[in-house]
């Protein structure tokens, strides 16, 4: 029994980003089109295991939308680091890797729209983004949070037809 408890540590473990989040990866998983040779317009949303044992339970989510002949992608999260700096939860910023390694985490696509459909779509987005209620908060647990920031731009833009994943804790609190 002692090692069967024991080596189910050491998975838990091992499943979870253990290294400083100063030297984790952030290179791009390949999961992106390149802005430079794909001029369509996108809109994406990614999902990864929340850093260090967070990741057990929950993932982190964000949103990345490239109009039409866009040399970057715009990239909208919620962070809680960016409160003690006195800047909203809510950034944004331009990026031609929107598919970046959550600080040594793998993500994963979870919402892909692209050519005219994203022509169409990106502009409602915007109006979203722009209107996100909690944009200076953040809160783990129930929320609001990284999750309830994509959950939130889905319900008011339902064409996205936007399914957040099970372990995305706060993605709840918009509804």
């Amino acid at each position: 029994m002692k090692t069967l408890i024991i080596v189910t540590m050491l998975s838990l473990l091992s499943g979870c980003t253990q290294s400083d989040w100063r030297t984790a990866s952030r290179e791009s998983a390949g999961l992106a089109l390149d802005p430079a040779t794909d001029t369509q317009a996108s809109i994406e949303i990614y999902a990864a295991d929340a850093f260090s044992w967070r990741g057990w339970f929950a993932v982190h989510t964000w949103l990345a939308i490239k109009p039409e002949n866009a040399p970057t992608y715009t990239v909208y999260e919620v962070v809680s680091w960016a409160l003690s700096k006195n800047s909203p939860a809510l950034t944004e910023y331009e990026t031609i890797t929107p598919d970046r390694y959550w600080y040594g985490a793998k993500p994963e696509k979870i919402l892909s729209i692209e050519g005219p459909r994203a022509t169409e779509l990106i502009p409602k987005v915007l109006i979203a983004v722009n209107y996100y209620p909690w944009a200076h908060e953040y809160t783990l647990f129930p929320g609001p949070n990284s999750n309830t920031f994509p959950a939130w731009v889905g319900l008011q833009v339902p064409e996205l037809e936007l399914t957040m994943p099970f372990r995305a804790i706060g993605s709840g609190y918009a509804h």
